[in-house]
């Protein structure tokens, strides 16, 4: 058991860690959201296609078929989770959308216990609170009034986010991150019919593909991969640690410095998360040495 929940932990983790460039590469490019969209959806269903074929080869379809239902609501929700995050940054401030994206964890945890009956131990719901916490503080200095349809977009996509780690997490003899590419070229086809399919300047594609073709797949695919092995809740979790890492990384290569508040906000969330992955290595070696 101890074994799993470190394995996911690590997956999860890893998945953080290449997503970590997002923010940055989406802040150096000048496009119309709508045709970032389209790129970010093409290029990422043509990588997960990629990616897919790689690990299963002729047995790709057979996993895909797997996957049921759960698999297309997998795909759905991913298209959507996306799509509710660039249009909230669209139309309200960036601080509104981080607060309620934080809130994923959360939201997790409660799909899991009111569909599934999954409970978290006291620690993960203090870590979980302790997170959500410092990542408010991080994005409270952005806070600002925005259209309703920014904040709405919002909910949308940190209650997708939640839903689409809760089924996987229900299903975890299959590997949903098979059925992202469908999700991802429903995307580019929302966004073509919007007129998003046109094409950026040199620099902007650089780093449009830079992101889609590596970072972002890689992510995608470890993130999905996680709830077979933890919760959907603690995967979230993991989440919070693009927003300390994204930061610092916008800072490190733009200069935007944070606020105090943002730094200490920061600070919580990594050492909570980084208490929370000591707790679950220790628990592990006390478990090898117990059966030893």
């Amino acid at each position: 058991m101890q074994t799993t929940r470190l394995k996911g932990l690590t997956i999860a983790a890893l998945g953080v860690l290449f997503i970590v460039p997002d923010a940055l590469l989406v802040k150096i490019t000048s496009v119309e959201p709508v045709v970032f969209l389209f790129w970010r959806g093409l290029l990422l269903a043509i990588s997960f296609l990629v990616i897919s074929l790689a690990r299963y080869r002729t047995r790709l379809v057979p996993e895909i078929l797997k996957c049921g239902l759960k698999g297309l609501f997998c795909a759905t929700a991913f298209a959507i989770s996306t799509l509710g995050f660039v249009v909230g940054m669209k139309n309200t401030a960036a601080g509104n959308v981080l607060v309620i994206l934080n809130t994923a964890p959360v939201i997790a945890a409660v799909i899991a216990w009111a569909f599934w009956k999954e409970t978290l131990p006291l620690r993960t719901w203090v870590v979980i609170l302790v997170c959500v916490s410092g990542a408010t503080m991080m994005a409270i200095g952005e806070l600002g009034k925005g259209d309703p349809l920014g904040l709405l977009m919002a909910v949308v996509a940190a209650t997708a986010l939640a839903s689409n780690l809760n089924v996987a997490r229900s299903k975890p003899d299959s590997d949903m991150s098979v059925v992202l590419m469908f999700g991802a070229l429903a995307l580019a086809g929302v966004a073509a019919l919007a007129g998003g399919a046109q094409l950026p300047s040199g620099r902007d594609f650089f780093f449009i593909a830079l992101l889609c073709l590596v970072f972002l797949p890689t992510a995608c695919v470890l993130i999905q991969i996680g709830p077979q092995y933890i919760p959907a809740a603690e995967v979230s979790l993991m989440l919070l640690l693009e927003t300390v890492l994204g930061s610092f990384l916008v800072w490190l290569f733009l200069g935007e410095v944070p606020p105090k508040l943002s730094l200490m906000g920061g600070l919580i969330v990594f050492s909570a998360l980084a208490a929370h992955g000591w707790a679950e290595v220790s628990r592990y070696r006390k478990a090898r040495l117990a059966v030893d």
